[in-house]
């Protein structure tokens, strides 16, 4: 296998597992945390306590974004990704193994909640990493098909993840999947795990960064050097992420357990996201391809405003919907308008920031962005939905708020695909000179954008 080969291999499967373990816990607390870490509480409160230790873990991933950032832009992409996949795989194969409530109390809350934790660490140090090596590696026309491998790590892991709840809840009764049965996709984290490593190990980071970490102009601090001098991209790209990963929580999480309550179904929803996920594997590299040949801003701007609109369509349909059409439905709102979006997205992030805080600054913005767009959403969901009288349009309303927000980030980004020759990340951020024309140094002076 070559070396881009290898990279983007790298890229997808590592992302894969990792978002394979991350998607188990959103799906296992769509279905049953509820009930076996939470049965002292009402219904609605059983819910919420379960989608907020979901929430937990999306908080905890700008913690991850940070430490990765901070030695990412220092040591290099490669050792960061290995560790967040080594985190991702304990912490996921714990849970499988993690006594009920019902064994041992407030015991299992708190170990549920810190497995979580370490699961929001290990993904919010996965994202930047993946995606900056796959992109800093591309050529320049292709950024965006390049980076698209890191996104569909989290089809492919939802796939996975949707399917082996799928296979499990179909081969047991709900009485063993209830006792045992959802630990099985849990502990098979780790073999995952392992095969991951495999590839991971196997490759290196770009040149623009050896060369950088050569100069010795390597940052000692570089989130302080973001917060003084890259605010503007920093909120440019924590605004992209704020609807896209609003309607993806939506759609592949909190509709599971909108289904279950208010049309007693719990098999049509997950059928629906384990068949989009299938689709996502095309459909994401495509509005990556795209987004080369016509730029970022035009197809993500559009994908934004569709979010918009769809929200409410989406929960028109549940509402009184035929659930045979529920997996159109889905595809639509999942392949055809969140994929626009998400596709091009790891390219967009890298060329808003100068290598010397790049790490720092995609991780920063995916995650907190991630946190105030969609981890938080499943249970402002449930909150709103009760709040609404036991009917969605406070959600819908949220949900078009999302999508504005993130049409204005999209107009205020940099946007160079649209330079049909290419232009090198590299001569994205040209040093500033100073009043007399000369060049500044790295010791002075940071990139500005």
């Amino acid at each position: 296998m070559n070396g881009k080969k290898r990279v983007l291999a790298s890229a997808f499967a590592g992302t894969t597992i990792e978002w394979y373990d991350f998607y188990l816990y959103g799906t296992a607390a769509a279905l049953i945390f509820n009930v076996q870490f939470f049965p002292m509480a009402t219904e609605l409160g059983g819910i919420v306590a379960s989608f907020a230790t979901l929430a937990v873990g999306v908080i905890a991933r700008p913690v991850g974004g940070i430490i990765a950032g901070h030695l990412g832009d220092r040591i290099g992409r490669k050792s960061m990704l290995v560790a967040s996949l080594l985190l991702m795989g304990i912490a996921s194969t714990l849970i499988g193994l993690l006594p009920t409530f019902d064994s041992i109390g407030w015991w299992a809350v708190a170990g549920l909640v810190i497995l979580r934790v370490l699961q929001g660490i290990s993904a919010g140090a996965e994202w930047g990493g993946s995606a900056l090596l796959s992109v800093e590696h591309s050529p320049a026309r292709h950024r965006g098909f390049f980076g698209s491998f890191t996104q569909i790590g989290s089809s492919a892991g939802m796939l996975l993840a949707t399917g082996a709840f799928f296979l499990v809840q179909n081969a047991l009764t709900a009485e063993q999947f209830a006792e045992f049965g959802w630990r099985i996709p849990f502990l098979l984290s780790a073999l995952l795990v392992a095969v991951g490593l495999w590839i991971r190990l196997g490759v290196s980071d770009a040149p623009e960064f050896l060369e950088h970490q050569s100069s010795g102009n390597v940052e000692k601090a570089p989130l302080k050097v973001l917060l003084a001098h890259h605010r503007r991209p920093l909120l440019v790209t924590i605004g992209l992420r704020l609807a896209q990963n609003a309607i993806y929580y939506l759609v592949t999480v909190y509709m599971l357990t909108f289904l279950r309550d208010e049309r007693g179904d719990s098999t049509s929803g997950v059928t629906a996201v384990m068949i989009a996920s299938a689709i996502g594997l095309l459909s994401t590299p495509f509005w990556g391809w795209l987004s080369d040949r016509v730029g970022r801003r035009r197809v993500s701007v559009t994908g934004y405003a569709a979010i918009g609109v769809f929200g409410w369509i989406f929960f028109a349909f549940l509402d009184v919907g035929p659930l045979g059409l529920l997996p159109l439905v889905v595809i639509l709102g999942i392949n055809l308008i969140h994929d626009a979006v998400y596709g091009p997205q790891a390219a967009w992030f890298a060329e808003q920031f100068p290598v010397h805080v790049r790490y720092s600054g995609v991780s920063m913005g995916y995650q907190i962005g991630t946190v105030l767009g969609g981890g938080l959403m499943p249970m402002i969901a449930a909150l709103l939905f009760a709040a609404g009288g036991e009917a969605p349009w406070l959600i819908t309303g949220y949900l078009t708020v999302l999508a504005v927000l993130s049409v204005v980030a999209g107009l205020a980004a940099k946007d160079p695909a649209r330079d049909r020759h290419g232009v090198e990340l590299t001569d994205l951020h040209t040093a500033p000179t100073d009043p007399a024309g000369q060049p500044r140094t790295e010791k002075t002076v940071r990139t500005t954008v």
